[in-house]
């Protein structure tokens, strides 16, 4: 085969611009919008699954529109995606079950990672959360859930709080205590109001959302002790959806190099919770 240069054939020189060119165009758009399913790209919409009543994680803003450290992060998934987000509201123990009737696409909604979740559903870790107990401002410290022994405790159902309280009980029933009377709620408002009006002593919760009533209600409300409870947190897909995991890691990835992920955090002061990059 002879060899040539460009310079002396003009017609190699145009061929292999425009290779150059398409091979640019397609890295470009690969590393700009990760593959979808043909679902997601014919709606052009990614539909998250999520309980937007738990702040400062998920809630509403007066204007009734989703914020939150979960809602930023699902708005830049989604801008990272090529698609527009779209979230759907509901009680979080209805969350896994509305995922796999497929009513939506993803959880995200501070679903903490665990292996019997993990038998039914995949989590794509972003975040790490705690948890805490709050009380009435003035209120009795709570050192560790022990301390509740004999006492009304508030939870939301299906929550990671429930089942540590359940423990708790178990540890008091051993050793001969009154256990802890858990009242259990299907959402964190009512919960949170039967603190305040004085129905229950405690009331067991992300240690973010604790923080978040401490900060905004100093009058009201008080972390009753240090968070107890630390465990990886993520974003929950059905286990066919490949692609879409894929996608999410690609885009979570990106945002973690530019800064993006952090600044979420930032903004709203968790910087605790954000993942070792």
């Amino acid at each position: 085969m002879p060899f040539f240069t460009a310079r002396q054939n003009p017609h190699c020189l145009r061929a292999l611009a425009a290779i150059a060119g398409a091979l640019f165009c397609a890295t470009a758009a690969a590393q700009a919008a990760p593959p979808l399913s043909p679902e997601m790209q014919k709606s052009k919409t990614i539909r998250y699954c999520s309980a937007v009543n738990l702040p400062p994680m998920e809630f509403m803003s007066p204007e009734t529109k989703p914020e939150g450290v979960d809602i930023d992060l699902g708005n830049a998934i989604a801008k990272g995606l090529g698609v527009k987000p779209v979230y759907i509201n509901m009680p979080f123990a209805g969350l896994i079950p509305a995922l796999l009737a497929d009513h939506c696409d993803a959880i995200i909604s501070q679903l903490f990672i665990k292996e019997g979740r993990l038998k039914v559903i995949d989590e794509i870790p972003y975040m790490v959360s705690h948890e805490a107990v709050l009380v009435v401002q003035g209120g009795p410290r709570v050192p560790n859930l022990l301390a509740l022994s004999g006492q009304k405790a508030a939870t939301v159902t299906g929550t990671t709080a429930t089942i540590l309280l359940n423990k708790a009980n178990d540890e008091l029933k051993a050793a001969g205590k009154p256990p802890i009377n858990i009242v259990m709620f299907p959402e964190n408002t009512q919960a949170l109001q039967q603190l305040e009006f004085g129905q229950v002593a405690a009331y067991g919760v992300a240690y973010e959302t604790a923080r978040y009533y401490a900060h905004i209600a100093p009058t009201k409300f008080a972390i009753g002790g240090p968070p107890y409870f630390k465990i990886a947190t993520g974003i929950g897909l059905r286990k066919d959806e490949k692609t879409l995991n894929a996608g999410i890691r690609t885009v979570l990835a990106g945002m973690m190099k530019d800064g993006s992920y952090a600044a979420i955090f930032k903004k709203w002061d968790l910087g605790i919770d954000m993942l070792n990059q």
